[in-house]
């Protein structure tokens, strides 16, 4: 279980107020220009078909497998758009639009058109706001019952940024169809509302009181950069782990044409950004950052730690090199996070710590996250970027070694873990217009 609180808890306040290094063999220039994809985990001596096996095994487990032990997906019937599929996190019993998002971008990313339409259809039913007098209007509710009941009407922009991005690689895959499955179409307006979308004040219900509540753009301006919430605040703020640099580079290329130059200063910016919240010895990210790059010290669990949120931001920096290549300090902070945790004990290193390395412990009473998974996948990822090469497969075969996650921790561990093996085994591609 992913014991992330910050999140609900911030929308409520809201609303009331050694080994030598060797150079890395892919081409410089990345993936996207080349074509060619590393693949880890056969540089780590398994085989091609083993590689892949072990993926679609994933896979089968998570979205197919046990209903009570193994899966996350569920399929939830029809509607007059087709079948319909939900992805819980299973241990609080709710629909994320992380955990949705996050389905949608493994199911185009392994050709599963089926369950990709079953799990968008289920999030534009349920999960999008379309009144246009609500605050939230043209975003989806982070937060649903499996009934589709609404728990928050707030919106966690980690959540629009991979639908817009598994929508867009839908839409060079397999073609746009009609209405919500015109991919291309609704990937723009979700990109075009996180940049643009007006601030809109209106009334919701909170601890039985009607109370004011104001949402604008995901993005801030200047700098730009993604927001932890679009809610209005006194002192916005952003998630380390929420800049996907390698996504904006691309919706710069794909997205809304007059939006070009904002993304291509996005990605700039998000790289600079790496470099200035890290801690400069560890590699660490904190859960919630200033604009400057300096951890938000606040109520909120965890805020300026490296926590659940944060695990992501390393692969996120080591994805945008293996695609683009622009940016070599991603190198030194995979080299610098990778170094870090093989000191606390490759096999052992727990999920939380002060940024300056301070081991914090497990959630009390969460003895399964004592070395969890989905931490395991995202430093393994590391390797993508890394110099030393030798230590990075390390980090590779500690991950081959790990059970697929089952049980109560099986939803933010079982899809950090599955998006990490396709990452690693070059099965998470750029997929362009044909």
């Amino acid at each position: 279980m992913k014991p992330r609180v910050g999140a609900a808890l911030f929308f409520a306040l809201i609303s009331c107020v050694g080994v030598a290094a060797q150079k890395q063999p892919a081409d410089s220039a990345g993936a996207y220009t080349t074509g060619k994809y590393r693949n880890l985990l056969v540089e780590a001596g398994y085989s091609k078909r083993a590689a892949h096996e072990k993926i679609e095994a994933t896979f089968q487990q998570l979205f197919h497998g046990d209903p009570q032990t193994q899966a996350i997906a569920f399929a939830a019937g029809k509607n007059e758009n087709g079948p319909l599929m939900y992805v819980t996190d299973w241990a609080n019993h709710d629909v994320r639009t992380e955990g949705m998002s996050y389905g949608m971008m493994i199911t185009v990313q392994l050709n599963k058109k089926a369950e990709f339409d079953g799990i968008w259809n289920w999030a534009k039913t349920y999960m999008y706001i379309s009144d246009p007098k609500a605050p939230s209007y043209q975003y989806f509710a982070w937060s649903c019952k499996t009934d589709g009941t609404h728990n928050s009407e707030g919106a966690a922009p980690d959540g629009e940024s991979y639908f817009a991005m598994a929508l867009l690689f839908a839409a060079n895959r397999w073609g746009n169809g009609k209405g919500i499955y015109d991919y291309q179409a609704e990937a723009e307006k979700i990109l075009t509302a996180m940049v643009h979308r007006p601030e809109i004040t209106g009334e919701i219900q909170w601890r039985g009181k009607t109370v004011a509540h104001t949402v604008g753009p995901m993005m801030h301006d200047d700098p730009p950069m993604i927001l932890f919430v679009a809610d209005k605040t006194p002192h916005p703020f952003t998630d380390p782990s929420y800049h996907l640099p390698a996504f904006y580079e691309l919706w710069a290329l794909w997205g809304p044409k007059e939006d070009h130059d904002f993304w291509t200063k996005a990605a700039q910016t998000s790289r600079d950004f790496f470099v200035k919240t890290t801690d400069p010895k560890t590699g660490l990210a904190p859960a919630y950052a200033n604009f400057d790059g300096t951890a938000v010290k606040s109520g909120f669990v965890q805020s300026d730690k490296f926590g659940y949120d944060a695990w992501r931001t390393a692969s996120n920096w080591s994805v945008d090199w293996s695609w683009w290549g622009k940016a070599p300090a991603e190198r030194e902070l995979s080299d610098r996070i990778q170094a870090f945790f093989e000191s606390q004990g490759i096999d052992k290193y727990g999920p939380v710590y002060t940024l300056d390395g301070k081991d914090l412990g497990s959630t009390p009473g969460l003895t399964h996250e004592d070395h969890p998974a989905g931490l395991v996948g995202t430093n393994a990822v590391a390797g993508l970027a890394a110099t030393d090469q030798e230590r990075a497969k390390r980090f590779v075969k500690a991950l081959w070694e790990t059970p697929v996650p089952s049980g109560q921790s099986r939803y933010y561990d079982g899809m950090l873990y599955m998006m990490s093996l396709m990452h690693l085994g070059g099965e998470f591609r750029v997929w362009g217009p044909k």
